[in-house]
């Protein structure tokens, strides 16, 4: 009987330890987000903006990982690109709050006018989890626009 619970327990114990890996690997690391910042940088460098505003649009493309998707905003906060919600692209952003009350693409702009490129966090739905989450997004400017890319901290 004792036999049978230890492997019963054991059974358990593995199944949520595959389920919060599972959990872990569906959301995108630090690492992950700068990475898919500079595929978007090389890209829009190389093909221009027509072109490469496309790939980041395209949900199914290669600029849409699990929860990580490339966001573009120009100096005035305006979204040109956005692969996650394309309702958003001619929007300004520029007066929108997150829930804090954080006006976090005028800091966007502040970054990508200071140092060049660097991170930023805030509150954001998430587009996996249709929750606001926390979220830290790299971004870097390019030129007129700025190329982020977030990872969620709540997932």
């Amino acid at each position: 009987m004792l036999r049978k619970f230890k492997t019963a327990a054991f059974v358990a114990l593995a199944m949520i330890g595959i389920h919060f890996g599972a959990v872990a690997a569906s959301n995108g690391t630090p690492d992950e987000a700068k990475a898919m910042v500079e595929r978007a940088v090389k890209l829009l460098e190389a093909e221009g903006k027509d072109k490469a505003f496309a790939a980041f649009n395209d949900p199914a493309g290669k600029f849409v990982d699990r929860d990580l998707y490339v966001f573009v905003i120009n100096h005035e906060g305006v979204t040109v690109s956005h692969g996650a919600n394309k309702a958003l692209i001619g929007k300004s952003l520029l007066a929108v709050k997150d829930t804090d009350g954080k006006m976090f693409i005028q800091e966007m702009i502040d970054v990508a006018k200071g140092p060049g490129s660097g991170w930023v966090d805030y509150k954001w739905p998430n587009p996996t989890t249709k929750k606001v989450e926390l979220k830290s997004s790299y971004i870097k400017k390019v030129g007129d626009v700025i190329v982020g890319v977030g990872i969620y901290k709540n997932s």
